[in-house]
């Protein structure tokens, strides 16, 4: 379809929520079978059930509508597992978080989206941008953000919140999320990420908790 010959893109409210889903359902369906480079806008509207007319009313392009699909993926999972009450205990939580956030780096489905957004970032570098401000450093603020609270509270001594914050979720990757990132090994057990969080725990509260043991 000719630029011209495409509708113009409009604001999508909570009246076309579920259209906009089902689009991103068909798309993941293509993007996860033939990849970012073999999908096509017109395979997808074919796969979402809908014209490509109405595709592009609501993605302009196919880097824009992977770029949603990874970004709501991501985002659901983190508001559903990432719990940062301040009110909670600390340790309980950073154990929590890091579980839950090696479990959502680990996903097969996760492990797809995020080896295609490394394989296009390099010629198309504004898709892995975006993801990693709406993604990542999403994320890292709103650990950081627990961690300030309770440096409020006197249970942390940090200068930098988002540094401590960034240090806890590299340290709970570790041996984990590379092999599987590179399909070295497939995704690690439960027994194997809480051994690793544990110990990414125990470093973190050594290097910044009040209370040393």
């Amino acid at each position: 379809m000719a630029a011209r010959d495409r509708p113009t893109l409009k604001v999508v409210g909570e009246d076309d929520s579920a259209k906009r889903r089902q689009i991103m359902d068909g798309a993941k369906k293509v993007f996860l079978d033939l990849g970012f480079d073999g999908a096509s806008m017109g395979e997808i509207a074919r796969a979402a059930g809908v014209s490509k007319g109405t595709l592009y009313v609501y993605f302009s392009d196919k880097s824009s509508l992977f770029e949603a699909i990874v970004e709501q993926q991501n985002l659901d999972q983190g508001k559903a597992s990432f719990n940062f009450d301040p009110a909670q205990d600390l340790e309980t939580t950073l154990r929590h978080f890091g579980r839950a956030y090696i479990e959502l780096l680990c996903r097969p489905e996760g492990g797809s989206a995020l080896r295609t957004v490394m394989a296009i970032a390099e010629r198309m570098p504004e898709v892995g941008k975006r993801f990693y401000e709406k993604v990542i450093y999403f994320t890292v603020q709103s650990l950081a953000g627990f961690l300030q609270a309770k440096v409020k509270a006197g249970e942390l001594v940090i200068d930098d919140c988002e540094l401590a914050a960034t240090q806890f979720m590299q340290v709970c990757q570790s041996t984990l999320f590379q092999p599987y990132i590179f399909q070295v090994k497939p995704a690690p057990s439960s027994d194997q990420v809480e051994r690793v969080v544990a110990s990414a725990t125990r470093m973190f509260m050594a290097a910044y908790g009040t209370k040393q043991t």
